[in-house]
Parts: C-alpha cells; sequence; structure tokens
C-alpha cells in the first residue's frame, strides 16, 4: 500500500534539526582534538624536554585529553587483535594448543620490566619523533587491554548453543556470514563489560607508559599519567587528588556517551526466548533517535554494513555427518613440531640464565614462587566470595548495574600505586607485617575482572530459565547450586583467569612498595623481580620472568582450564 504521508513530512525528517547540530558539534570538537593531538606526534623530542610536566590543575584538561585519546588508539588496536586472534585459536584445535597458553602467558609476564626494548623498537620507526614514544605508550596500554578481551571472545566462541550452532549450518552460512550473524552478536554482551573493564584496567599502565626511560633518557608524554608520577616525585598529595578529580571526570565522560549506550544495545543479543527486565534507553541513544540527519546516515552505515556481512566469503560448514575426521598422525607431527620449539627456547633461557646463576638461585625463585601463588589464591577466593554474589544481583537488574556501572568503572581503573602511600604509612605506624599486609595491593586492581565477568553473565542468563525457576519455587542454595552458577560459570572462569594472571603481573609492582624515603617490601616471586629490575641484573629479570609463566601456566593448566572445559561442556545453554 503507498504512503500517504505528506512530502514535506518526509522531507522534513531529512532536514537538520536542533538535535543535529548538538550532535554535529561534538563530532566537530572530537575530530578537531584528534587532528591537535596527531599534529603533536610529529614534532621532534626536544620539544618535550623544553616543556616538562608541570602540576598546575589547568593544565589537566589538556592532558586528560591527551591521555584518553592514547587509551581508544589502544582499545581500537585491542578489538582488532581480539577478532583475529581469538577465533583462530577458538576454531583451530591444534592453533588453540598454542595460542591459549601464549595468552596466559602474555597476561602474566610483567610487560613494564620490558617497556625498554619495546621502546627501542618504536623510537627506531620515528627516529628523533614524538610519534616513537605515543605508539610505545599506546603498544603499553594495549597489553592491559588485548588479553581481557580476547579471553572474553574466546570464552563465547567456545560456548555457543548447540542449536544455533546447526541453525547456521542447516542454513549454509559461509564462515564470513557465520562469524558477523552468530559469533559476534552471540558475544557482544561479555565482550562490551570486559571492553569496559580492559579500558578501566588500561589506567594502571598509563601511569607508567607515559614517563618513559631508555638508558640515560627520560622522557615524559603530556597526559594523566605523567601527571601522577610527577606529583609522586614531588610528594604532592593536593596534585594527586586534582589527578584523581580529572582521571573521575574521564570515565563518567566516556561511560555516558559510549560505553552506557553500547551496554544498552548489547542486551538485544541476549538468548533468550521470552522478554526479561531492561532498563531504559540512555540518553544519547535517545538524543541520536531523536536526529533526522545523523538518524538516516545512521540507517544508510547499518545498511552498509549488513550488506558487507552478508557476502558469501569463505565455505558453508559441513554439517557434522559430513565432517572429516582428525588425522592422528598429523596431531602427533603437528604436537612434536612444537615441543622442538619449546625445548630450544628453554635451551637458549637456560643457557644464558646458567652463565652467572647457579641451581640454588632457582630453588630460590621457586620458593618465592610458591609464596605468590600462595597469596594469589587467597585473594581469588575471598575475590570471588565476595563479588559473584554482588555481580549475580547486578546483572539481574539492569537499571541497578547502570547506576553503578561507572562506579565500579573508576574503582577499577584507580591505580594501585596511588594507595601506597597510606600502605606505607599504616603498616610502618603500626609495625604490622608487611608479608600480610602489602598483599591486598595486588588484587585491588583485577578483582574487577571477576566482577564485570559474573555481571556480564548473569545479564546474559536467559529469562525464560528464570521463570522456569521462579515457576517451580526453586530458591535458596537450590537455586545457586541449579540455575545460577551453572549459567555464569564460563564468564566466571573467564574473570577468574584473567584476574589471576593479572594478580601475579601486579605482584612485581605490590610486593614492593615506597613513599618518600620508606621503601617495603614483601617475601615473594614480584619483589624478587623488582629488585632484579632496579639493579639491572638481567640474569634474574630472565629466571624470575620465566618462573612466573611457568606457575601461571600449570596452574592455569591444573585448575582453571580443566574447569573452563567443564563450563564449557556442562553448563552449555544449547
Amino acid at each position: 500500500m503507498p504512503s500517504t504521508a505528506h512530502p514535506a513530512a518526509l522531507s522534513g525528517r531529512r532536514l537538520p534539526n536542533i538535535w543535529d547540530i548538538a550532535a554535529l558539534c561534538c563530532v566537530v570538537g572530537a575530530l578537531v582534538a584528534i587532528a591537535n593531538a596527531a599534529r603533536s606526534t610529529l614534532v621532534p623530542l626536544g620539544v618535550l624536554e623544553a616543556a616538562p610536566i608541570v602540576l598546575d590543575p589547568w593544565r589537566l584538561p589538556d592532558y586528560a585529553l591527551r591521555t584518553t585519546l592514547r587509551m581508544f588508539a589502544a582499545l581500537f588496536a585491542s578489538l582488532l587483535f581480539t577478532f583475529t586472534y581469538a577465533p583462530l585459536a577458538a576454531k583451530s584445535r591444534r592453533a588453540g594448543l598454542i595460542m591459549v597458553p601464549v595468552l596466559d602467558i602474555l597476561q602474566s609476564v610483567p610487560i613494564l620490566g620490558f617497556l625498554s626494548f619495546t621502546v627501542a623498537f618504536f623510537m627506531r620507526l620515528f627516529p628523533g619523533r614524538v610519534a616513537g614514544l605515543e605508539l610505545a605508550a599506546i603498544f603499553a596500554i594495549f597489553t592491559s587491554q588485548a588479553w581481557n578481551m580476547a579471553f572474553s571472545f574466546y570464552q563465547s566462541l567456545s560456548t555457543i548453543p548447540a542449536d544455533l550452532d546447526e541453525a547456521t549450518r542447516l542454513y549454509r552460512l559461509t564462515s564470513w556470514q557465520r562469524f558477523w550473524r552468530l559469533e559476534v552478536p552471540f558475544a557482544m554482551p561479555g565482550l562490551v563489560w570486559n571492553t569496559m573493564l580492559s579500558m578501566s584496567g588500561g589506567w594502571f599502565f598509563v601511569v607508567a607508559s607515559e614517563a618513559i626511560t631508555l638508558g640515560d633518557n627520560n622522557w615524559q608524554l603530556p597526559g594523566i599519567g605523567s601527571y601522577v608520577a610527577a606529583a609522586l616525585q614531588k610528594q604532592d598529595i593536593g596534585a594527586v587528588f586534582w589527578a584523581i578529580g580529572a582521571m573521575l571526570l574521564v570515565i563518567l565522560a566516556y561511560d555516558q556517551l559510549l560505553f552506557r549506550p553500547l551496554v544498552a544495545w548489547s542486551a538485544r543479543f541476549r538468548f533468550e526466548t521470552t522478554a526479561s527486565a531492561t532498563a531504559e534507553d540512555p540518553w544519547v541513544l535517545a538524543l541520536l533517535r531523536r536526529t533526522h540527519v545523523l538518524r538516516v546516515v545512521g540507517e544508510a552505515v547499518g545498511a552498509a554494513f549488513r550488506a558487507l556481512t552478508s557476502l558469501r566469503l569463505g565455505r558453508p560448514a559441513a554439517t557434522a555427518r559430513h565432517r572429516r575426521a582428525v588425522s592422528r598422525l598429523a596431531d602427533v607431527a603437528f604436537a612434536v613440531a612444537v615441543a622442538v620449539v619449546v625445548a630450544a627456547a628453554l635451551r637458549k633461557v637456560v643457557g644464558y640464565v646458567a652463565d652467572t646463576l647457579a641451581w640454588s638461585d632457582l630453588g630460590e625463585t621457586l620458593l618465592l614462587g610458591c609464596l605468590t601463588l600462595l597469596r594469589v589464591t587467597v585473594l581469588m577466593v575471598l575475590a570471588s566470595l565476595i563479588w559473584v554474589p554482588v555481580g549475580v544481583w547486578l546483572g539481574l537488574r539492569p537499571a541497578w548495574a547502570r547506576r553503578v556501572q561507572p562506579l565500579a568503572q573508576f574503582l577499577a581503573a584507580f591505580p594501585a600505586n596511588l594507595l601506597f602511600p597510606p600502605f606505607v604509612v599504616l603498616i610502618v605506624r603500626f609495625g604490622l607485617n608487611q608479608d600480610v599486609f602489602l598483599t591486598p595491593l595486588m588484587v585491588l586492581g583485577t578483582q574487577w575482572y571477576i566482577l564485570f565477568n559474573v555481571i556480564a553473565g548473569a545479564s546474559a542468563f536467559p529469562g525464560d530459565l528464570q521463570e522456569v525457576a521462579a515457576n517451580f519455587r526453586v530458591g535458596g542454595l537450590l537455586w545457586w547450586r541449579r540455575v545460577i552458577l551453572p549459567g555464569i560459570l564460563p564468564y566466571y572462569v573467564t574473570g577468574a583467569i584473567t584476574a589471576s594472571g593479572g594478580s601475579w603481573n601486579a605482584a612485581i609492582v605490590a610486593e614492593v612498595a615506597s613513599w618518600g624515603d620508606t621503601r617495603l617490601a614483601a617475601h615473594g616471586l614480584g619483589a624478587y623481580i623488582a629488585r632484579a629490575t632496579d639493579a639491572g641484573d638481567f640474569h634474574r629479570i630472565v629466571l624470575g620472568v620465566v618462573v612466573m609463566s611457568l606457575f601461571v601456566v600449570v596452574f592455569n593448566r591444573l585448575l582453571w582450564r580443566p574447569l573452563y572445559a567443564y563450563a564449557s561442556r556442562r553448563t552449555n545453554l544449547g
């Protein structure tokens, strides 16, 4: 039936209104800021030395803008890494045997200890220019974001319901169509929450990556991280509080403008057959819906994206009846090749370390590793007991989840080293045990991986299963054991793996705390690596990092990976 709408009304929908003008001003302002920041990366390194970081609060808006652009550049790189690395690890069994342990190692290896090597590499790409330092800082922030996001996407790809998987095979969707029509939408709720957490977790690396030292050279990129480093060095508590305030405003800004709309948008991809509780759309989405021109542009972009993702690229997946059996001979050859490569790498490491160290040094690092392992285990148990119930409660109540969303992001973003002064003062003042009371610093920034993943899991829990449990009056401990815990288990394991690896990484900073001339150190592998780094003892640095990676891989293989396989096999909703 032809439309009866008046032509003037149809043309009016394509004319800009006041909301288009407001949105356009925001877009133009963002583009101008990005252009100015990009232009500043092409200046010579001498400009940084001529303009040192000053603790004037009026400079914080410019510093905050620079830091935010670096974090979003790292976030974009993390998304590219996630959409390439995780699918390959999840879909290729042989590749996964290597790529998943590599992720375990990467999230535990103290990347900041090797920042000098990456700085030298990037500075060779742009000799004498600030762009090399900018790329090094972005890479350091990338290392704090990519592993968590890749684990989240990998978990979602491993737990796709069987009926959805079979539907894509019956409709003979190609690998390209399946990726965009099934895998990405199914992973979107968890990926959005983990992206928020990764963005917040990057603030810890910002503090260390914007103040760069290479040999006798010391550069400070304009940003909140350099501002905090200068404030801590000068013991200026007032400047520290100004930096915290600026960081809070930045987090509130990108929460309102980006992540809150993304969380609301990702709710449409929940796997369920009944309506569930929803919260009102955030004001940014409401503003975009009131625009005329931007809405038309958005619809055009969406149509182009749908056309692109509908291309029949790749081959349709074979049904179960036609799948080829895996070659045992190929598996054996692949395993032998991997073993040869690992043995050659270990031989190089052992040869390098054995030049100056003895077996007693290895025994010392193993003992210190056991002490750090004990701390990590206790912290994971305590964090799980606290945040799993809280995350479930928030995930099942979207309105409350959105209310606490900016607070959770701020707490996750709060750099743990800003809490060193009060911890050091309290420990010295009351003569407390350093091995016990420095331990909480290890989990302050990593416990939120558990909370955010549990919220994502509870948010994605099907509403029809909740209704079934309510109709059968399932409650109390039975509801926890039979309903919600199996439903969120894959998400919890993902958060626990990342939190555990992050705690090992944070041990290098948390087991050694200082304020002014007072320096405290706990007994552990993190303090061992920190002392070796300060002394420039590369043999002990390599030994400590290898032992730490060994502990993480073995711990994950003995506990988290079997639990992850159980969650994928027994708690799949398909």
